[in-house]
């Protein structure tokens, strides 16, 4: 399982961020304490509290990993 935190702080945030997580072939996750929502969904998506940090989940490989990253670049918070 890899993972990284974003931070979406708008709507505009959230749909560009479920569309990157769309066009992945694997599946993607939005985890906070509470919840798991798939970050393909829209609906899900906007469940969440978006109040601080959010992990994204996912299985996939290292290439896939560091693509996926790099496309969601604008969201991530650095470790």
């Amino acid at each position: 399982m890899r993972e990284f935190a974003i931070r979406l702080t708008t709507v505009e945030d959230i749909k560009a961020f479920v569309r990157i997580a769309t066009v992945q072939p694997f599946e993607v996750f939005v985890v906070t304490d509470w919840q798991r929502v798939s970050a393909k969904s829209f609906m899900g998506m906007f469940s969440l509290d978006f109040r601080g940090p959010l992990r994204v989940v996912m299985e996939c490989s290292e290439p896939e990993y560091q693509s996926f990253r790099q496309a969601a670049a604008a969201f991530l918070l650095e470790s």
